[in-house]
C-alpha cells in the first residue's frame, strides 16, 4: 500500500501542497489534476522523496520513503518520469532500456518490448531521432526496467497529438494490467486520464478540492468548474 498521510509541503516561504492525504492499495490508477501551480509535482516529488515535506509522511508498505534518498525508493519500487522526453538521446533505444535497468534483472527487457512491441522494432535506432510518442514509450519502458510495484508519471501527453495522446494512455493501461503496476499520473488532459484512472484527486492552491471516484468525478456536469 501507498500511503500519503497529511503531507504538507513548500518552498520557501511559499506553500505548495497544505494537508494532502491519499490512500492507495497495489495496483490503484490515480490522476492527480489542476492548474499549473496547483502542486501536483511537488506532490509527486514528495512521494518518491526528492522533496522533504514540511509536515506529514509518505509511506510505502508501511515503512517510510525518507527525502533525499531517490535511488534507494527506486530500488524499493517506485519510479518517477519526469515531464519531458526522458531518454538518452545518442544512444539506441536497447541501450536506454538497459542503462536504466543496470541495477535490476536485464531479462526483464523481453518483458518491456512485449508491452512495447514499436521499441522492439526500432531496438537499434537512436532514441532521439524518434517521433515524440516514441520517446515517452521508451521513457515508460525505460522505468518499467527498474520492475516497480508504482509509476509515478508527470505530464506523460505533453506535446502529443490526440492519437498518440490514446496510445500512450492505452499503454499504461496495459503496464497496470500486465504487471500490476499501480500508476499515478499527473495530467491536464483530464478527459482522457479519467478513462485510464479508476480514482482522481483534484488540486487547488495546493489543497485538495475533489477527491473520490473517477467515474464520479466523469459524470459531474460541472465538471470544469473545479478547476
Amino acid at each position: 500500500m501507498l500511503e500519503i498521510d497529511h503531507v504538507t509541503a513548500g518552498y520557501g516561504t511559499l506553500t505548495a501542497l497544505r494537508d494532502i492525504s491519499v490512500a492507495l492499495e497495489p495496483g490503484a490508477r490515480l490522476g492527480v489534476f489542476g492548474h499549473n501551480g496547483a502542486g501536483k509535482t511537488t506532490l509527486l516529488r514528495c512521494i518518491v522523496g526528492a522533496h522533504a515535506a514540511s509536515a506529514g509522511s509518505v509511506r510505502f508498505n508501511g515503512e517510510p520513503i525518507p527525502p533525499g534518498r531517490v535511488p534507494e525508493t527506486v530500488r524499493r519500487g517506485l519510479a518517477f518520469v519526469p515531464q519531458g522526453h526522458n531518454v538518452f538521446p545518442n544512444l539506441s533505444v536497447e541501450r536506454n532500456l538497459r542503462v536504466s535497468g543496470l541495477l535490476f534483472d536485464q531479462s526483464f527487457i523481453k518483458e518491456v518490448l512485449k508491452v512495447f512491441p514499436v521499441l522492439d522494432e526500432r531496438r537499434a535506432q537512436r532514441a532521439g531521432s524518434m517521433s515524440g510518442g516514441e520517446q515517452q514509450m521508451l521513457a515508460l519502458g525505460m522505468a518499467l526496467m527498474t520492475q516497480p510495484k508504482w509509476l509515478l508519471l508527470d505530464e506523460p501527453s505533453t506535446g502529443l497529438a490526440p492519437v498518440i495522446v490514446r496510445n500512450v494512455m492505452a499503454q499504461m493501461r496495459k503496464v497496470n494490467e500486465s504487471f500490476g503496476t499501480g500508476l499515478i499520473v499527473v495530467e491536464q488532459n483530464v478527459p482522457a486520464t479519467l478513462k485510464l484512472v479508476d480514482q482522481a484527486l483534484i488540486l487547488k492552491s495546493g489543497k485538495a478540492v475533489f477527491q473520490g471516484e473517477a467515474g464520479e468525478l466523469s459524470a459531474k456536469p460541472d465538471l470544469w468548474e473545479w478547476f
